[in-house]
């Protein structure tokens, strides 16, 4: 198959090109210009933005276990009509994605889906429990892009420092879902203001930033890669800073809903804003769009964490921490940072494609000629409301309904193959 996307604004975070050109593509690679043929599909991309397939690094795809929430099938259909070419997907599913099996299974059921591409996370411990380590490499050989207990700390510093030290070894990246229990001691939203006028259990940042400076300790002692996941307070910001001035391998990431909404989002009690990290207070969402502009915060991560209407529509306190982001992410940094400047859109690009590729070792994120042909394609100018029943996706708990979002996907291009399209904004046509 042959294609030109003809006019858009191409946007290369490895060459730092942001220029109007027009991109080539056989089959399912990048390459120098060839001349038009009866085979080559024409996408007029005028007025849109050309970027690398962006990279969700951090989702729930909830399969195996949990498919009334989420399967991989809808997971990677919400994931393509969102703009992402690929997603990481976290371990705790039900059973924990612990062993080589259940990776080769998470991508068996990928390559069936026929949609995004799937990078499963390995657990660092058997079922996530702490306490025994799970067979990294075993897991690592099956595909494993990562190794995260994900939805459950590391509380053991020792197993950690046991983990960092094979993940050293196996060239993997250790995602820190960074959260002290003890701290925690069941809260349910942030602890601040709001907590105590709705009489709702806080979570101290404390309970976040004392297990960022651990595992920024134990990363500079191990040589390990470490990747901070959902990072939402000042203080863990200012940590993460002051470790990538010392040369300490340490990279993080943040959501959509931590660099725009605040802890006054649950002023109404509403289950869909309850999310862990919790939302934070506004100092906090302004360190992190700080840490965003600055470069201290690598990523763009949506921990897109489907849950059924029946499981959100319940009491907060009894309510999942989680919402869903696939298909919202784009249009959230468009309008929240491109638009307002926190951002130029080659470093939005950067944070969705080439950053998340390169800190899982995966051969995208570039345009470069011979690159492969995972696409996406932005305009900057399209405005839509957010409607959660037109989500691909099986989750509908979004605080974000009825939100206005300037800057959305309109065409999402895998291995040269185009896996969706918004036909009444992208004008494609065979030549003759």
């Amino acid at each position: 198959m042959k294609m030109i996307i003809r006019g858009g604004r191409v946007l290369d975070p490895v060459s730092k090109r942001d220029e109007t050109a027009d991109l080539y593509i056989q089959n399912d690679i990048i390459t120098p210009p060839f001349e038009v043929d009866s085979g080559t599909r024409i996408i007029d991309a005028a007025g849109r933005l050309v970027a690398p397939g962006f990279i969700d690094m951090h989702v729930h795809l909830r399969e195996p276990g949990f498919e009334a929430k989420e399967t991989i099938a809808t997971g990677v259909a919400a994931a393509v009509r969102g703009g992402f070419t690929g997603v990481a997907c976290m371990p705790n599913t039900n059973p924990v994605t612990d062993n080589a099996t259940i990776i080769e299974y998470i991508k068996s059921k990928a390559l069936e889906a026929g949609l995004a591409g799937v990078y499963p996370v390995g657990a660092i411990t058997r079922g996530s429990r702490g306490g025994e380590m799970a067979e990294l490499a075993g897991m690592r050989e099956a595909g494993a892009a990562a190794f995260s207990d994900d939805g459950q700390p590391v509380k053991d510093a020792g197993m950690m420092r046991l983990a960092m030290q094979y993940c050293k070894m196996l060239g993997a990246v250790i995602i820190s879902h960074c959260e002290e229990k003890n701290l925690v001691a069941g809260g349910v939203m942030h602890e601040g203001y709001y907590s105590t006028i709705l009489g709702l259990k806080g979570i101290p940042a404390a309970a976040e930033e004392v297990m960022v400076s651990r595992d920024i300790i134990l990363a500079a002692e191990t040589g390990c890669p470490v990747h901070i996941a959902h990072i939402s307070t000042a203080g863990s910001v200012a940590l993460v800073r002051e470790a990538k001035k010392r040369g300490i391998s340490v990279t993080a990431e943040a959501t959509p809903h931590h660099f725009s909404l605040t802890d006054g989002a649950v002023v109404d009690y509403s289950t869909n804003a309850k999310v862990n990290p919790p939302l934070r207070g506004e100092a906090d969402l302004r360190a992190v769009l700080a840490g965003l502009a600055d470069g201290t915060i690598d990523v763009i991560a949506t921990d897109h964490a489907p849950h059924t209407h029946d499981e959100k529509n319940v009491e907060f306190d009894l309510a999942p921490f989680g919402l869903v982001g696939l298909e919202t992410a784009v249009g959230l940094v468009w309008s929240e940072l491109v638009h307002k400047g926190v951002l130029t859109p080659l470093q939005a690009v950067a944070k969705l494609s080439l950053n998340p590729a390169s800190i899982l070792g995966i051969n995208r994120g570039t345009l470069s000629e011979g690159a492969a042909a995972d696409i996406t394609i932005i305009d900057p100018n399209l405005e839509e409301t957010v409607d959660p029943g037109k989500f691909a996706g099986k989750g509908r708990n979004t605080p974000f309904t009825g939100r206005k979002l300037k800057g959305l996907p309109v065409m999402t291009i895998v291995s040269g193959e185009i896996k969706y399209v918004k036909e009444s904004e992208v004008r494609s046509q065979e030549s003759e």
